[in-house]
């Protein structure tokens, strides 16, 4: 009998829809072998010019599209395609229809796009792949931020200031940005700790002058409306979390940057850095909860000669000051941070939140009342499993394993 008409299920070769099929499986699991069985060595794919960080046109080879092409979207993005019609061309080759689900790696966005690939399949293997899709929301979801750096890794979020060039100085867009992250943060599961801080020679130099100069004084008090809404957004989201904050300050803390700051659980500082509000070199009052958080930090006096008198503080004085947790040379920041937050990490975190709300609280409330508060919370947190672990640990006489649960 010729083999290749037998109607042994063992020996049926493939059809390409199922070939098709198996392709879509290897690559959603990520199953190197799967992929290189159905995937011809020859294989020539083209991916949609336009998308991100460089992985479109052509690929030629299987493992050239396997490290560059599909590898590269990987890479970037958490996301799978979803078939969802397969229909055989005049030609031969199979037109699959569908979407990419998923979301962008280091804090992109949501990936909801269409695609329509053309394959063909030759001799039980694909040997060609073209892809169209809307490479507009794979951009989207690749960049959300114009202003910001923000990974989230292991459960920590590591959130970054990046207008470098401008002394990571904040405008209406960065305002954006950080509303944009921290509303994104506050919806990211299994979060145990935020490390913020600021890419190049400085955290922040505060508000960007230019906001001022480039606005008509009639439009500048609904330019600061807008934008001063987005920034304090962003702090009372931040401070409302049960994830702790790190904050690693390099060159200076000023102005609303200082209440960005303040926000931190922990505050990590170069021996050269410097801090000061400002706001009445320029004729203005306070933003960024610096009102706030000053007076609680530092005292009231203090605060008051910060304000009225424009007061520099050296990385020293501000450490003596209560502002900052450690002061450390400028090549030992990030790490010196990166410690404390992954210490952070591993801890209690539902128990950190509560820890976090209570302290905030305490200035604006009657000890009966904070007492309750107390209650309350620690009841809430004793249900949870990082109680039980805590306890369980402690009588064992072995360290806890936190799960932030």
């Amino acid at each position: 009998m010729d083999p290749t008409v037998t109607t042994s299920p063992a020996t049926t070769p493939a059809t390409g829809a199922e070939v098709v099929r198996m392709l879509y499986a290897a690559l959603a699991d990520g199953d190197r072998e799967a992929l290189d069985a159905v995937v011809a060595p020859d294989f020539v794919g083209h991916l949609a010019e336009g998308m991100p960080f460089g992985v479109g046109g052509e690929h030629r080879g299987a493992e050239d599209m396997r490290r560059h092409g599909w590898g590269g979207i990987a890479r970037h993005f958490a996301a799978r395609a979803v078939p969802e019609e397969i229909t055989g061309l005049a030609d031969g080759r199979l037109l699959v229809t569908g979407r990419y689900t998923g979301t962008g790696r280091r804090g992109g966005g949501p990936v909801d796009a269409a695609f329509a690939h053309v394959v063909t399949v030759s001799g039980g293997r694909v040997t060609a792949l073209s892809q169209y899709t809307d490479t507009a929301r794979w951009t989207e979801a690749a960049a959300p931020y114009s202003t910001l750096t923000v990974d989230v890794a292991d459960g920590i979020a590591t959130l970054r200031l990046d207008r470098p060039a401008r002394n990571n100085a904040i405008d209406v867009a960065m305002a954006r940005d950080l509303a944009q992250a921290a509303t994104r943060l506050s919806e990211t599961p299994d979060l145990r700790a935020i490390l913020l801080g600021g890419n190049g020679p400085l955290f922040t130099a505060g508000g960007d002058i230019e906001v001022f100069t480039g606005a008509p004084p009639a439009e500048l008090p609904d330019t600061l409306r807008g934008m001063i809404d987005d920034f304090h957004l962003a702090i009372e989201r931040l401070t409302a979390l049960d994830a702790p904050m790190v904050a690693a300050v390099q060159g200076a803390a000023a102005g609303g940057g200082l209440g960005l700051m303040c926000a931190a659980d922990i505050v990590v500082a170069a021996e050269d850095a410097v801090f000061t509000v400002g706001y009445g070199a320029i004729g203005m009052t306070a933003d960024g909860g610096n009102s706030w958080f000053l007076p609680r930090l530092v005292g009231l006096r203090r605060a008051q000669e910060l304000f009225l008198t424009n007061r520099r503080l050296t990385a020293p004085e501000a450490l003596e000051w209560g502002l900052l947790t450690s002061v450390v040379p400028a090549q030992e920041v990030d790490a010196e941070a990166e410690r404390f937050t992954r210490t952070l990490a591993a801890g209690p975190t539902r128990s950190f939140g509560g820890m976090r709300r209570l302290l905030r609280q305490s200035f604006d409330t009657g000890l009966h009342d904070q007492l309750a508060a107390e209650q309350r919370s620690i009841t809430e947190v004793a249900r949870t499993a990082d109680t039980l672990e805590g306890v369980n640990a402690f009588t064992e006489r072995r360290r806890p394993r936190f799960t932030g649960n």
